[in-house]
């Protein structure tokens, strides 16, 4: 915790990666150990709800790198990559809507380079200019 409140959007940036790796892992994996345990029928709970795991730890880096950046156009570009991402993997989980599956990797790619290009370019140099709650 310690580490995303005092580097929030390299903890972000961590996440984002660390889900598309999840993402791109995820056909793989599920054929081979579903396949081999019982017979292509199911994939492990944890495995299926991951995505929800990377959504919190998101949000939580993104609600705090939110605090420090200088930039207001900041703020609105990660918040509306998550609420995007979110949508996707409801939708991806309910499959209202058929995506390709690129859309997610697009996404959550594009919130690590935003959390990247947060942290490199848009930092408060003095207490002035960020929004800190006492």
């Amino acid at each position: 915790m310690k580490l995303i409140l005092q580097r929030p959007d390299t903890f972000g940036a961590i996440a984002s990666i660390l889900c598309i790796i999840h993402c791109v892992a995820t056909p793989f994996l599920f054929v081979v150990h579903s396949c081999a345990l019982s017979g292509c029928e199911s994939a492990s709970i944890w495995w299926k709800n991951l995505d929800y795991f990377f959504l919190t730890i998101s949000f939580m880096a993104i609600y705090h790198s939110t605090k420090t950046t200088s930039k207001n156009f900041m703020k609105i570009a990660l918040w509306v990559n998550w609420t995007v991402l979110l949508a996707v993997i409801i939708n991806e989980k309910t499959q209202w809507i058929s995506l390709p599956e690129t859309i997610t990797y697009v996404i959550a790619f594009t919130l690590a380079v935003l959390h990247i290009y947060n942290l490199n370019f848009c930092q408060c140099k003095t207490n002035k200019c960020c929004v800190k709650n006492g």
